[in-house]
């Protein structure tokens, strides 16, 4: 192994091992996550950490990208294990996943979903990898109507125009063949699904449900009614 390989091999494990130190400080100090502490808990001063990360905000987006990949690679994974042609249970499935993965992390859960943090602006490029679940969920819908099976809306409200603006222009952007209202019906299942995991990780249901689990999966089957997959 040549010099340089030996380096970038080196360098590579450290990466590593600063960010499995911080996803552990993640659990105690959240939002507070500090190099210092991070440096602290590995042994090393503060200032080895730069040559790797050099700033607090760099380790953040490190670890949201990473939090994020996570996520997606979990509720891909449950939508690939479920039959194309089953659209209903491939929802459930992503819904559930991303339950378990949130239940199972609840600090990088946090970390994503929790109170913004002070000074900290996410760059870019961490947009797409934000978006999977939520486009997972669009292609499941995408294709329940494409098969013919996607059942007209419930709903008696139609959309307001400037809604449906800006439903048009996320539709253009991915070159989806969806329609406002469809992808409307995707939005409401999208968000009742994170503002419920959001609500049990939080702490929201204590001392109103007990049985959470159950709830979630009633909760969640209401919405594929509601979105029109057939049962």
């Amino acid at each position: 192994m040549s010099a340089a390989s030996l380096r970038a091999r080196v360098r590579t494990e450290m990466i590593e091992e600063i960010k499995v130190a911080a996803r552990k400080r993640l659990a105690t100090d959240g939002a507070g996550l500090s190099l210092r502490g991070v440096a602290r808990d590995m042994g090393i001063v503060a200032s080895a950490l730069y040559r790797y990360f050099p700033s607090r905000d760099d380790l953040l987006t490190a670890l949201i990208l990473e939090s994020y990949e996570s996520l997606g690679a979990a509720a891909t994974a449950a939508c690939a294990a479920v039959p194309a042609d089953d659209h209903r249970a491939r929802w459930l499935a992503v819904c559930a996943a991303v339950r378990e993965w949130a239940t199972a992390n609840p600090a990088e859960y946090g970390l994503l979903y929790g109170s913004p943090i002070p000074g900290y602006d996410a760059p870019r490029d961490t947009i797409v990898p934000a978006a999977t679940v939520v486009l997972l969920l669009a292609e499941i819908a995408a294709a329940a109507e494409g098969a013919g099976r996607l059942s007209p809306p419930v709903f008696a409200t139609g959309l307001p125009d400037t809604v449906r603006g800006d439903l048009r222009i996320l539709i253009d952007e991915q070159g989806s063949g969806l329609s406002e209202e469809v992808l409307d019906r995707v939005f409401l299942g999208w968000t009742q699904l994170f503002g419920l995991v959001t609500f049990e990780i939080f702490g929201r249901l204590g001392g109103t449900i007990n049985a959470v689990g159950d709830y979630f999966d009633h909760q969640m089957n209401l919405m594929a009614d509601l979105i029109g997959l057939p049962g």
